[in-house]
Protein backbone atom coordinates (compact mmCIF):
# COMPACT_ATOMS: atom_id res chain seq x y z
CA UNK A 1 0.00 0.00 0.00
CA UNK A 2 2.58 2.19 1.10
CA UNK A 3 4.73 2.12 -2.85
CA UNK A 4 1.28 2.27 -4.41
CA UNK A 5 0.54 5.69 -2.44
CA UNK A 6 4.25 7.34 -2.95
CA UNK A 7 3.87 6.06 -6.96
CA UNK A 8 1.05 8.00 -7.58
CA UNK A 9 2.22 10.78 -6.14
CA UNK A 10 4.91 10.75 -8.19
CA UNK A 11 3.36 10.02 -11.47
CA UNK A 12 1.10 13.07 -10.80
CA UNK A 13 4.39 14.87 -11.13
CA UNK A 14 5.13 13.53 -13.99
CA UNK A 15 7.37 10.65 -15.58
CA UNK A 16 7.25 7.55 -13.80
CA UNK A 17 10.24 6.91 -11.89
CA UNK A 18 13.20 4.64 -12.60
CA UNK A 19 13.46 1.66 -10.30
CA UNK A 20 16.75 0.82 -9.01
CA UNK A 21 17.02 -3.27 -8.37
CA UNK A 22 20.01 -4.28 -6.31
CA UNK A 23 20.94 -7.69 -6.46
CA UNK A 24 22.43 -8.98 -3.44
CA UNK A 25 23.58 -12.49 -2.24
CA UNK A 26 20.68 -14.25 -0.73
CA UNK A 27 20.80 -18.00 -1.98
CA UNK A 28 23.72 -18.10 0.83
CA UNK A 29 22.81 -18.04 3.48
CA UNK A 30 18.97 -17.19 3.37
CA UNK A 31 17.78 -19.90 0.75
CA UNK A 32 19.26 -22.78 0.91
CA UNK A 33 20.33 -22.72 4.47
CA UNK A 34 19.34 -25.36 7.39
CA UNK A 35 16.21 -24.30 9.49
CA UNK A 36 16.89 -21.36 11.88
CA UNK A 37 20.58 -20.88 10.65
CA UNK A 38 21.22 -17.80 12.46
CA UNK A 39 23.53 -16.31 9.56
CA UNK A 40 20.24 -15.44 8.14
CA UNK A 41 19.66 -12.98 10.75
CA UNK A 42 16.64 -13.95 12.62
CA UNK A 43 14.70 -15.67 10.05
CA UNK A 44 14.27 -18.74 8.45
CA UNK A 45 11.21 -17.78 6.97
CA UNK A 46 12.63 -15.90 3.64
CA UNK A 47 15.10 -13.25 2.92
CA UNK A 48 13.16 -10.25 3.91
CA UNK A 49 14.94 -8.94 6.66
CA UNK A 50 18.59 -9.44 5.47
CA UNK A 51 17.00 -7.13 2.42
CA UNK A 52 15.23 -4.36 4.12
CA UNK A 53 18.67 -4.09 6.21
CA UNK A 54 20.73 -3.85 2.64
CA UNK A 55 18.50 -1.83 1.35
CA UNK A 56 18.05 0.77 4.18
CA UNK A 57 22.11 1.63 4.19
CA UNK A 58 21.53 2.80 0.54
CA UNK A 59 18.34 4.75 0.37
CA UNK A 60 14.44 5.24 0.78
CA UNK A 61 11.63 3.26 -1.01
CA UNK A 62 11.07 6.69 -3.18
CA UNK A 63 13.89 9.58 -3.16
CA UNK A 64 12.71 12.81 -2.36
CA UNK A 65 12.90 14.01 -5.65
CA UNK A 66 10.54 11.08 -7.23
CA UNK A 67 12.75 10.19 -10.04
CA UNK A 68 14.07 6.97 -8.19
CA UNK A 69 12.12 3.70 -6.84
CA UNK A 70 14.57 1.21 -4.63
CA UNK A 71 13.43 -2.03 -5.07
CA UNK A 72 15.51 -5.35 -5.50
CA UNK A 73 16.19 -7.91 -8.03
CA UNK A 74 15.44 -11.44 -6.54
CA UNK A 75 18.11 -14.30 -8.66
CA UNK A 76 16.72 -17.65 -8.50
CA UNK A 77 19.63 -19.62 -9.16
CA UNK A 78 17.94 -22.41 -11.00
CA UNK A 79 20.51 -25.10 -10.99
CA UNK A 80 21.55 -24.47 -7.93
CA UNK A 81 17.57 -25.51 -6.22
CA UNK A 82 18.04 -28.48 -7.37
CA UNK A 83 19.22 -31.75 -5.48
CA UNK A 84 20.10 -35.45 -5.84
CA UNK A 85 17.69 -37.68 -4.19
CA UNK A 86 18.26 -41.10 -5.03
CA UNK A 87 18.99 -41.66 -9.29
CA UNK A 88 16.88 -38.53 -9.71
CA UNK A 89 17.34 -34.95 -9.51
CA UNK A 90 14.61 -32.78 -7.17
CA UNK A 91 13.25 -29.51 -6.52
CA UNK A 92 14.76 -27.95 -3.00
CA UNK A 93 11.10 -26.77 -2.79
CA UNK A 94 11.55 -25.61 1.22
CA UNK A 95 14.50 -23.15 -0.44
CA UNK A 96 12.07 -22.33 -3.27
CA UNK A 97 9.48 -21.44 -1.21
CA UNK A 98 12.04 -18.81 1.04
CA UNK A 99 12.45 -17.27 -1.79
CA UNK A 100 8.64 -17.08 -2.79
CA UNK A 101 8.44 -15.93 0.64
CA UNK A 102 10.78 -12.93 0.51
CA UNK A 103 8.73 -11.86 -2.63
CA UNK A 104 5.92 -11.89 -0.24
CA UNK A 105 7.30 -10.07 2.84
CA UNK A 106 9.55 -7.56 1.29
CA UNK A 107 7.25 -4.56 0.20
CA UNK A 108 8.79 -3.35 -3.00
CA UNK A 109 8.97 -3.66 -6.33
CA UNK A 110 10.52 -6.39 -7.39
CA UNK A 111 12.93 -7.65 -10.65
CA UNK A 112 12.68 -11.83 -10.46
CA UNK A 113 15.93 -13.34 -12.37
CA UNK A 114 15.81 -16.72 -13.23
CA UNK A 115 19.64 -17.36 -13.09
CA UNK A 116 21.22 -20.05 -15.09
CA UNK A 117 24.26 -19.28 -17.76
CA UNK A 118 27.22 -20.62 -18.70
CA UNK A 119 29.19 -19.74 -15.58
CA UNK A 120 29.25 -22.31 -12.68
CA UNK A 121 27.81 -22.01 -9.05
CA UNK A 122 27.71 -24.11 -6.62
CA UNK A 123 25.10 -26.60 -8.16
CA UNK A 124 26.33 -30.34 -8.02
CA UNK A 125 24.09 -30.87 -11.10
CA UNK A 126 26.31 -29.05 -13.59
CA UNK A 127 28.56 -31.65 -13.01
CA UNK A 128 26.80 -34.39 -14.02
CA UNK A 129 24.63 -32.59 -17.25
CA UNK A 130 28.39 -31.60 -18.27
CA UNK A 131 28.58 -35.62 -19.08
CA UNK A 132 25.56 -35.59 -21.59
CA UNK A 133 27.18 -34.14 -25.27
CA UNK A 134 23.33 -33.09 -25.78
CA UNK A 135 23.84 -30.73 -22.93
CA UNK A 136 26.89 -28.79 -24.65
CA UNK A 137 27.57 -26.51 -27.58
CA UNK A 138 29.35 -28.38 -30.44
CA UNK A 139 32.14 -26.91 -32.89
CA UNK A 140 33.60 -28.90 -35.20
CA UNK A 141 35.71 -30.55 -33.51
CA UNK A 142 32.85 -32.02 -30.76
CA UNK A 143 31.53 -31.32 -27.76
CA UNK A 144 33.45 -28.25 -26.26
CA UNK A 145 35.13 -29.09 -22.72
CA UNK A 146 34.38 -26.47 -19.86
CA UNK A 147 36.77 -23.49 -19.48
CA UNK A 148 37.23 -20.47 -17.13
CA UNK A 149 36.36 -16.71 -16.91
CA UNK A 150 38.16 -14.67 -14.23
CA UNK A 151 38.31 -17.45 -12.26
CA UNK A 152 34.85 -19.21 -12.62
CA UNK A 153 34.35 -22.26 -14.57
CA UNK A 154 32.31 -21.41 -17.51
CA UNK A 155 29.87 -24.93 -18.28
CA UNK A 156 29.38 -24.43 -22.51
CA UNK A 157 25.48 -25.53 -22.29
CA UNK A 158 23.85 -25.81 -25.92
CA UNK A 159 21.34 -23.40 -26.84
CA UNK A 160 20.97 -25.42 -30.31
CA UNK A 161 17.84 -27.54 -28.79
CA UNK A 162 15.34 -27.49 -26.18
CA UNK A 163 14.69 -31.20 -25.90
CA UNK A 164 18.30 -32.05 -23.83
CA UNK A 165 18.34 -31.83 -20.18
CA UNK A 166 19.63 -29.03 -19.33
CA UNK A 167 16.87 -27.41 -20.76
CA UNK A 168 14.31 -29.61 -19.09
CA UNK A 169 16.22 -29.26 -15.62
CA UNK A 170 15.91 -25.25 -16.07
CA UNK A 171 12.11 -25.68 -16.77
CA UNK A 172 11.41 -28.17 -13.96
CA UNK A 173 12.67 -25.49 -11.66
CA UNK A 174 10.79 -22.29 -13.54
CA UNK A 175 7.97 -24.30 -13.28
CA UNK A 176 8.01 -25.13 -9.24
CA UNK A 177 8.77 -21.64 -8.70
CA UNK A 178 5.44 -20.69 -10.64
CA UNK A 179 3.74 -23.17 -8.69
CA UNK A 180 4.90 -21.67 -5.43
CA UNK A 181 4.43 -17.83 -6.66
CA UNK A 182 0.74 -19.06 -7.97
CA UNK A 183 -0.11 -19.44 -4.12
CA UNK A 184 0.54 -16.03 -3.10
CA UNK A 185 -2.13 -13.12 -3.20
CA UNK A 186 -2.28 -11.81 -6.86
CA UNK A 187 -0.95 -8.08 -4.58
CA UNK A 188 2.30 -10.07 -4.71
CA UNK A 189 2.37 -11.09 -7.92
CA UNK A 190 2.06 -7.23 -9.10
CA UNK A 191 5.49 -6.56 -7.01
CA UNK A 192 7.15 -7.98 -9.71
CA UNK A 193 7.95 -5.38 -12.30
CA UNK A 194 9.87 -7.43 -14.41
CA UNK A 195 11.73 -10.87 -15.29
CA UNK A 196 14.53 -11.67 -16.80
CA UNK A 197 15.68 -15.29 -18.30
CA UNK A 198 18.45 -16.86 -17.57
CA UNK A 199 20.78 -14.02 -17.86
CA UNK A 200 23.48 -13.75 -20.47
CA UNK A 201 23.04 -16.84 -22.79
CA UNK A 202 24.83 -16.86 -26.07
CA UNK A 203 27.05 -18.76 -28.80
CA UNK A 204 30.03 -20.36 -26.81
CA UNK A 205 33.37 -20.57 -28.44
CA UNK A 206 36.81 -22.18 -27.43
CA UNK A 207 39.30 -20.11 -24.84
CA UNK A 208 36.09 -17.71 -24.09
CA UNK A 209 38.35 -15.88 -21.77
CA UNK A 210 40.90 -14.89 -24.33
CA UNK A 211 39.07 -15.54 -27.83
CA UNK A 212 36.52 -12.90 -27.52
CA UNK A 213 38.51 -11.03 -30.31
CA UNK A 214 39.26 -11.67 -33.70
CA UNK A 215 41.72 -14.13 -34.64
CA UNK A 216 42.72 -16.57 -37.24
CA UNK A 217 41.97 -19.52 -35.14
CA UNK A 218 38.55 -19.40 -35.77
CA UNK A 219 35.77 -21.71 -33.97
CA UNK A 220 32.28 -20.96 -32.73
CA UNK A 221 28.97 -23.33 -32.03
CA UNK A 222 26.92 -25.18 -32.92
CA UNK A 223 27.79 -27.82 -35.04
CA UNK A 224 25.91 -30.65 -33.82
CA UNK A 225 23.81 -32.91 -36.13
CA UNK A 226 20.68 -31.26 -34.76
CA UNK A 227 22.02 -27.98 -35.66
CA UNK A 228 23.07 -28.45 -39.40
CA UNK A 229 20.19 -29.94 -39.97
CA UNK A 230 18.36 -27.24 -38.46
CA UNK A 231 20.69 -25.05 -41.07
CA UNK A 232 19.26 -27.12 -43.64
CA UNK A 233 16.15 -26.29 -42.79
CA UNK A 234 16.79 -22.91 -42.51
CA UNK A 235 17.99 -22.59 -45.97
CA UNK A 236 15.61 -24.22 -47.51
CA UNK A 237 12.90 -22.21 -46.23
CA UNK A 238 14.94 -18.76 -47.27
CA UNK A 239 15.57 -19.84 -50.17
CA UNK A 240 12.76 -22.01 -51.05
CA UNK A 241 14.95 -24.32 -53.82
CA UNK A 242 18.44 -25.35 -54.50
CA UNK A 243 18.31 -23.75 -57.48
CA UNK A 244 17.91 -20.39 -55.67
CA UNK A 245 20.45 -20.81 -53.14
CA UNK A 246 23.14 -22.17 -55.50
CA UNK A 247 22.28 -18.62 -58.04
CA UNK A 248 22.55 -16.86 -54.86
CA UNK A 249 25.91 -18.57 -53.32
CA UNK A 250 27.57 -19.33 -57.25
CA UNK A 251 27.63 -22.73 -55.93
CA UNK A 252 26.39 -26.36 -57.51
CA UNK A 253 24.87 -28.26 -54.71
CA UNK A 254 22.10 -31.03 -55.67
CA UNK A 255 19.88 -30.54 -53.16
CA UNK A 256 19.73 -29.04 -49.31
CA UNK A 257 21.16 -32.33 -47.94
CA UNK A 258 24.47 -31.55 -49.40
CA UNK A 259 24.93 -28.38 -47.79
CA UNK A 260 27.24 -27.78 -44.99
CA UNK A 261 27.73 -24.70 -42.44
CA UNK A 262 31.05 -22.96 -42.80
CA UNK A 263 33.54 -24.74 -40.30
CA UNK A 264 36.77 -24.77 -42.43
CA UNK A 265 39.24 -21.38 -42.59
CA UNK A 266 40.41 -21.48 -45.91
CA UNK A 267 44.28 -20.34 -45.25
CA UNK A 268 44.33 -23.66 -43.12
CA UNK A 269 42.51 -26.46 -44.34
CA UNK A 270 41.55 -27.97 -47.65
CA UNK A 271 38.29 -27.03 -48.95
CA UNK A 272 36.01 -28.84 -50.92
CA UNK A 273 33.67 -25.96 -51.20
CA UNK A 274 34.59 -22.58 -51.05
CA UNK A 275 30.95 -22.12 -48.98
CA UNK A 276 33.12 -24.04 -46.56
CA UNK A 277 35.24 -20.98 -45.51
CA UNK A 278 34.73 -18.95 -42.08
CA UNK A 279 36.80 -16.86 -40.05
CA UNK A 280 36.17 -13.59 -38.25
CA UNK A 281 35.26 -11.59 -41.77
CA UNK A 282 33.59 -14.33 -43.87
CA UNK A 283 30.03 -12.60 -44.05
CA UNK A 284 31.87 -9.75 -45.59
CA UNK A 285 32.62 -6.71 -42.77
CA UNK A 286 35.87 -5.94 -41.23
CA UNK A 287 36.58 -3.70 -38.01
CA UNK A 288 39.26 -0.90 -38.13
CA UNK A 289 40.09 -0.19 -34.67
CA UNK A 290 42.56 0.81 -32.49
CA UNK A 291 43.26 3.40 -29.72
CA UNK A 292 44.17 7.08 -29.14
CA UNK A 293 44.75 9.12 -26.30
CA UNK A 294 45.72 13.09 -26.67
CA UNK A 295 46.70 14.95 -23.85
CA UNK A 296 44.00 17.55 -22.37
CA UNK A 297 46.49 20.29 -22.64
CA UNK A 298 46.49 20.32 -26.33
CA UNK A 299 42.86 19.71 -26.42
CA UNK A 300 39.53 19.20 -24.59
CA UNK A 301 37.23 18.72 -27.57
CA UNK A 302 36.18 15.14 -28.18
CA UNK A 303 38.68 13.13 -30.46
CA UNK A 304 37.83 12.56 -33.48
CA UNK A 305 39.20 9.78 -36.34
CA UNK A 306 38.87 9.41 -40.04
CA UNK A 307 38.83 6.84 -42.08
CA UNK A 308 40.03 6.92 -45.80
CA UNK A 309 39.85 3.74 -48.31
CA UNK A 310 42.37 4.17 -51.12
CA UNK A 311 42.15 8.09 -50.42
CA UNK A 312 38.44 8.57 -50.18
CA UNK A 313 36.78 9.14 -46.64
CA UNK A 314 34.83 6.41 -45.63
CA UNK A 315 34.19 7.19 -41.83
CA UNK A 316 34.14 9.93 -39.06
CA UNK A 317 34.44 8.13 -35.36
CA UNK A 318 34.46 9.53 -32.08
CA UNK A 319 37.52 7.84 -29.97
CA UNK A 320 35.36 7.46 -26.78
CA UNK A 321 34.62 3.72 -26.80
CA UNK A 322 35.85 1.72 -23.69
CA UNK A 323 39.01 -0.21 -23.69
CA UNK A 324 39.67 -1.36 -20.07
CA UNK A 325 42.45 -3.48 -21.55
CA UNK A 326 44.48 0.12 -22.45
CA UNK A 327 44.04 1.11 -19.35
CA UNK A 328 45.00 -1.80 -17.41
CA UNK A 329 48.52 -1.72 -19.82
CA UNK A 330 48.73 2.10 -19.25
CA UNK A 331 46.73 3.62 -15.63
CA UNK A 332 48.62 7.25 -16.86
CA UNK A 333 46.36 7.58 -19.15
CA UNK A 334 43.63 7.56 -16.58
CA UNK A 335 40.56 6.88 -18.72
CA UNK A 336 39.47 3.77 -20.37
CA UNK A 337 37.19 5.72 -23.10
CA UNK A 338 39.84 5.97 -25.99
CA UNK A 339 38.93 3.66 -28.06
CA UNK A 340 37.41 3.48 -31.86
CA UNK A 341 36.02 1.18 -34.47
CA UNK A 342 34.48 1.37 -37.81
CA UNK A 343 33.26 -1.64 -39.47
CA UNK A 344 33.90 -1.68 -43.24
CA UNK A 345 31.98 -3.52 -45.78
CA UNK A 346 34.14 -5.67 -48.02
CA UNK A 347 31.49 -7.65 -49.21
CA UNK A 348 30.85 -5.15 -52.74
CA UNK A 349 34.37 -4.03 -52.99
CA UNK A 350 36.29 -5.05 -55.76
CA UNK A 351 39.18 -7.76 -55.01
CA UNK A 352 43.07 -6.35 -54.94
CA UNK A 353 45.09 -4.41 -53.00
CA UNK A 354 43.05 -1.08 -50.94
CA UNK A 355 45.04 1.30 -48.87
CA UNK A 356 43.42 2.23 -45.92
CA UNK A 357 44.14 5.38 -43.78
CA UNK A 358 43.60 6.62 -40.31
CA UNK A 359 44.41 9.73 -39.62
CA UNK A 360 43.36 11.69 -36.49
CA UNK A 361 41.50 15.29 -36.37
CA UNK A 362 43.49 17.86 -34.28
CA UNK A 363 42.26 21.24 -33.41
CA UNK A 364 40.26 23.30 -36.09
CA UNK A 365 41.79 22.10 -39.40
CA UNK A 366 45.38 20.30 -38.55
CA UNK A 367 45.30 16.57 -39.48
CA UNK A 368 47.82 14.17 -37.94
CA UNK A 369 48.48 10.79 -39.74
CA UNK A 370 48.03 7.92 -37.73
CA UNK A 371 48.97 4.92 -40.13
CA UNK A 372 48.36 2.92 -43.00
CA UNK A 373 47.11 -0.50 -43.83
CA UNK A 374 47.41 -2.12 -46.91
CA UNK A 375 44.78 -5.25 -47.24
CA UNK A 376 43.52 -7.60 -49.61
CA UNK A 377 40.09 -8.53 -51.22
CA UNK A 378 40.48 -11.88 -52.85
CA UNK A 379 38.38 -14.01 -54.93
CA UNK A 380 37.38 -17.51 -54.83
CA UNK A 381 40.52 -19.13 -56.45
CA UNK A 382 43.03 -17.18 -54.24
CA UNK A 383 44.21 -15.08 -57.25
CA UNK A 384 47.02 -12.86 -57.00
CA UNK A 385 45.46 -9.58 -55.91
CA UNK A 386 46.38 -6.35 -58.43
CA UNK A 387 47.69 -3.13 -56.33
CA UNK A 388 44.30 -0.85 -56.91
CA UNK A 389 44.68 2.73 -57.96
CA UNK A 390 44.21 5.41 -55.08
CA UNK A 391 43.53 9.14 -54.56
CA UNK A 392 45.67 11.92 -52.74
CA UNK A 393 44.78 12.22 -49.06
CA UNK A 394 44.32 15.70 -47.51
CA UNK A 395 47.38 17.42 -46.28
CA UNK A 396 48.77 16.20 -43.20
CA UNK A 397 51.41 15.88 -40.18
CA UNK A 398 52.92 13.52 -38.10
CA UNK A 399 51.65 13.15 -34.55
CA UNK A 400 53.72 14.59 -31.49
CA UNK A 401 54.33 13.15 -28.15
CA UNK A 402 51.00 14.44 -27.17
CA UNK A 403 49.49 11.80 -28.75
CA UNK A 404 49.66 8.30 -27.94
CA UNK A 405 48.35 5.97 -30.45
CA UNK A 406 47.56 2.47 -32.13
CA UNK A 407 45.83 0.55 -34.85
CA UNK A 408 45.04 -2.81 -33.73
CA UNK A 409 43.14 -3.95 -36.76
CA UNK A 410 43.37 -4.82 -39.67
CA UNK A 411 47.25 -6.20 -39.81
CA UNK A 412 49.23 -5.05 -42.49
CA UNK A 413 48.96 -7.17 -45.39
CA UNK A 414 46.21 -8.70 -44.00
CA UNK A 415 43.86 -10.91 -46.74
CA UNK A 416 39.88 -10.84 -46.79
CA UNK A 417 37.21 -13.76 -47.88
CA UNK A 418 33.84 -12.94 -48.25
CA UNK A 419 31.41 -16.35 -48.35
CA UNK A 420 27.75 -14.95 -48.72
CA UNK A 421 26.69 -18.71 -46.97
CA UNK A 422 27.86 -17.11 -43.56
CA UNK A 423 25.95 -14.38 -43.41
CA UNK A 424 22.68 -16.32 -43.24
CA UNK A 425 24.87 -19.30 -40.95
CA UNK A 426 24.97 -16.32 -38.73
CA UNK A 427 21.29 -15.61 -38.84
CA UNK A 428 20.69 -18.82 -38.07
CA UNK A 429 22.75 -18.91 -34.88
CA UNK A 430 20.81 -16.11 -33.52
CA UNK A 431 17.80 -17.83 -34.04
CA UNK A 432 18.56 -20.52 -32.21
CA UNK A 433 18.93 -17.77 -29.31
CA UNK A 434 15.55 -16.31 -29.99
CA UNK A 435 14.11 -19.83 -30.03
CA UNK A 436 15.79 -21.05 -27.08
CA UNK A 437 14.94 -18.14 -24.78
CA UNK A 438 11.35 -17.90 -26.43
CA UNK A 439 10.71 -21.78 -24.63
CA UNK A 440 11.10 -20.63 -21.56
CA UNK A 441 9.11 -17.70 -22.00
CA UNK A 442 6.59 -19.62 -23.03
CA UNK A 443 6.91 -21.26 -19.28
CA UNK A 444 5.80 -17.43 -17.95
CA UNK A 445 3.15 -16.77 -20.51
CA UNK A 446 1.25 -19.77 -19.55
CA UNK A 447 0.78 -18.86 -15.67
CA UNK A 448 -0.49 -16.80 -12.95
CA UNK A 449 2.54 -13.87 -13.65
CA UNK A 450 2.00 -13.38 -17.25
CA UNK A 451 2.21 -9.72 -17.24
CA UNK A 452 4.57 -9.17 -15.75
CA UNK A 453 6.81 -8.39 -18.69
CA UNK A 454 9.64 -10.19 -19.66
CA UNK A 455 13.06 -9.53 -20.58
CA UNK A 456 16.04 -11.09 -22.08
CA UNK A 457 18.72 -10.72 -19.92
CA UNK A 458 21.46 -10.10 -22.97
CA UNK A 459 24.95 -9.00 -23.37
CA UNK A 460 25.94 -6.31 -25.64
CA UNK A 461 29.08 -7.22 -27.56
CA UNK A 462 29.22 -4.77 -30.38
CA UNK A 463 29.68 -1.68 -27.23
CA UNK A 464 33.04 -3.48 -26.80
CA UNK A 465 35.58 -2.57 -29.96
CA UNK A 466 37.47 -5.49 -29.37
CA UNK A 467 35.19 -7.92 -29.79
CA UNK A 468 34.06 -10.18 -32.42
CA UNK A 469 30.42 -9.94 -32.44
CA UNK A 470 28.92 -12.33 -34.32
CA UNK A 471 30.59 -15.28 -31.89
CA UNK A 472 28.09 -14.88 -29.32
CA UNK A 473 25.36 -14.41 -31.91
CA UNK A 474 22.73 -12.51 -30.18
CA UNK A 475 21.71 -9.22 -32.36
CA UNK A 476 18.45 -11.63 -32.89
CA UNK A 477 17.77 -11.68 -29.06
CA UNK A 478 18.54 -7.67 -29.31
CA UNK A 479 15.74 -6.81 -31.50
CA UNK A 480 12.24 -5.27 -30.65
CA UNK A 481 9.67 -8.51 -30.48
CA UNK A 482 6.09 -8.70 -29.08
CA UNK A 483 6.72 -11.28 -26.45
CA UNK A 484 10.44 -10.39 -24.79
CA UNK A 485 11.65 -7.06 -23.42
CA UNK A 486 15.13 -5.72 -24.21
CA UNK A 487 17.36 -6.38 -20.99
CA UNK A 488 20.80 -5.29 -21.01
CA UNK A 489 24.39 -5.73 -19.27
CA UNK A 490 26.16 -2.62 -19.57
CA UNK A 491 29.76 -2.17 -18.53
CA UNK A 492 32.27 0.51 -18.47
CA UNK A 493 31.37 3.59 -21.67
CA UNK A 494 28.09 1.57 -22.66
CA UNK A 495 26.73 2.30 -18.96
CA UNK A 496 27.14 6.27 -19.32
CA UNK A 497 28.35 6.88 -22.40
CA UNK A 498 27.19 7.20 -26.15
CA UNK A 499 27.34 3.72 -27.86
CA UNK A 500 24.40 1.81 -26.34
CA UNK A 501 22.42 4.71 -26.41
CA UNK A 502 23.06 5.63 -30.41
CA UNK A 503 22.32 1.99 -31.03
CA UNK A 504 18.75 2.13 -29.04
CA UNK A 505 17.55 5.43 -30.85
CA UNK A 506 17.74 3.84 -33.71
CA UNK A 507 16.30 0.23 -32.45
CA UNK A 508 13.02 0.62 -32.50
CA UNK A 509 12.41 -0.14 -28.74
CA UNK A 510 10.27 1.62 -26.55
CA UNK A 511 11.75 0.79 -23.53
CA UNK A 512 14.43 -1.59 -21.93
CA UNK A 513 15.74 -2.85 -18.50
CA UNK A 514 19.64 -2.56 -17.49
CA UNK A 515 19.99 -5.66 -16.19
CA UNK A 516 23.39 -5.66 -15.18
CA UNK A 517 24.70 -1.93 -14.13
CA UNK A 518 28.59 -0.86 -13.71
CA UNK A 519 30.76 1.85 -15.26
CA UNK A 520 33.95 0.26 -13.85
CA UNK A 521 35.01 3.74 -12.53
CA UNK A 522 34.10 5.93 -9.83
CA UNK A 523 31.85 8.93 -10.74
CA UNK A 524 30.65 11.68 -8.77
CA UNK A 525 26.95 12.19 -7.70
CA UNK A 526 26.02 14.76 -9.94
CA UNK A 527 27.76 12.23 -13.01
CA UNK A 528 26.18 9.13 -11.55
CA UNK A 529 22.63 11.17 -11.41
CA UNK A 530 23.14 12.85 -14.80
CA UNK A 531 23.71 8.94 -16.20
CA UNK A 532 20.67 7.71 -14.53
CA UNK A 533 18.53 10.43 -15.64
CA UNK A 534 19.95 9.44 -19.34
CA UNK A 535 18.45 6.03 -19.17
CA UNK A 536 15.33 7.24 -17.75
CA UNK A 537 14.81 9.49 -20.40
CA UNK A 538 15.49 6.91 -22.87
CA UNK A 539 12.74 4.85 -21.62
CA UNK A 540 14.84 2.81 -19.05
CA UNK A 541 12.30 0.52 -16.31
CA UNK A 542 14.88 -0.68 -14.56
CA UNK A 543 18.16 -0.51 -13.47
CA UNK A 544 20.07 -3.45 -11.55
CA UNK A 545 23.37 -3.19 -10.31
CA UNK A 546 25.03 -5.57 -7.59
CA UNK A 547 25.52 -5.01 -4.05
CA UNK A 548 26.67 -6.89 -1.09
CA UNK A 549 24.15 -7.98 1.42
CA UNK A 550 24.83 -7.03 4.85
CA UNK A 551 23.15 -7.08 7.92
CA UNK A 552 23.05 -3.44 9.75
CA UNK A 553 26.59 -2.59 10.35
CA UNK A 554 28.20 -5.94 9.60
CA UNK A 555 31.22 -6.46 7.48
CA UNK A 556 30.75 -7.86 3.84
CA UNK A 557 32.24 -11.30 2.77
CA UNK A 558 35.31 -11.52 1.64
CA UNK A 559 34.29 -13.86 -1.29
CA UNK A 560 32.31 -10.29 -2.46
CA UNK A 561 31.49 -9.90 -6.24
CA UNK A 562 33.89 -7.59 -7.86
CA UNK A 563 31.40 -5.50 -8.93
CA UNK A 564 29.18 -5.18 -5.84
CA UNK A 565 28.74 -1.39 -4.81
CA UNK A 566 30.10 -1.74 -1.39
CA UNK A 567 31.74 0.87 1.01
CA UNK A 568 34.96 -2.13 1.19
CA UNK A 569 35.19 -2.86 -2.18
CA UNK A 570 37.78 -0.70 -4.21
CA UNK A 571 37.66 -2.76 -7.41
CA UNK A 572 37.09 -0.12 -10.42
CA UNK A 573 35.55 2.05 -8.38
CA UNK A 574 32.97 0.21 -6.94
CA UNK A 575 33.15 1.85 -2.94
CA UNK A 576 32.83 5.45 -4.43
CA UNK A 577 29.65 4.39 -6.82
CA UNK A 578 28.07 3.11 -3.50
CA UNK A 579 28.61 6.21 -1.86
CA UNK A 580 27.34 8.31 -5.40
CA UNK A 581 23.81 6.15 -5.46
CA UNK A 582 23.40 6.44 -1.72
CA UNK A 583 23.69 10.71 -2.55
CA UNK A 584 21.17 10.38 -5.47
CA UNK A 585 18.64 8.57 -3.56
CA UNK A 586 18.51 11.02 -1.01
CA UNK A 587 17.93 14.09 -3.41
Amino acid sequence: MLIGLCLLMVLRKGAAPLLLAPMMRLTQPCMLAAPNDPSCRGSSDSAAALVEATLSRIGPRVSPSGKYELGYTLQVPLLQLLQPIGNDWVVNIPAVQRLVRTLRDVDRPAVLYLFSTHFGIEAPIQDALAQDPANLATTPQGPMPNDTYDGMVIYPWSVARTDNEITGRRAQVISALIEEVCRLEPAHWAKIRGITLLGEVHHLFPGFEAGMGFDEQYSVSDYSEISMEGFRSYLSKYFSSIDKLNSAMATDYRSFAEVLPPSKNIRQQALQRFTEHIDSYAHGSLPVSGWVHVEKSRSDSPTWIRLYLNGDPVARVNADLGRQDVLAALPKLGTADVGWRFDLDFSSIPTGVHRIDVVLESGASELLHLGTRLISVMDRQQTQPEVLATNQLPVTSSPGKSVQFYIDTPRDKASYFYNPLVPLWHKFRQRQLVDYLTYFDRLIEASCISKSDRYVHQIVPFTNPGWDAQKFAVEATLESTAQLHLGVSLYGESSYGHSFLDWYRKSGHQSYGVTEFHPLRAMAPAELRATLDAHRAQGARFLSFFMESRWQSDGSSTDRNRFSFDVDNPTSGSDKLFQSMKAVLSE
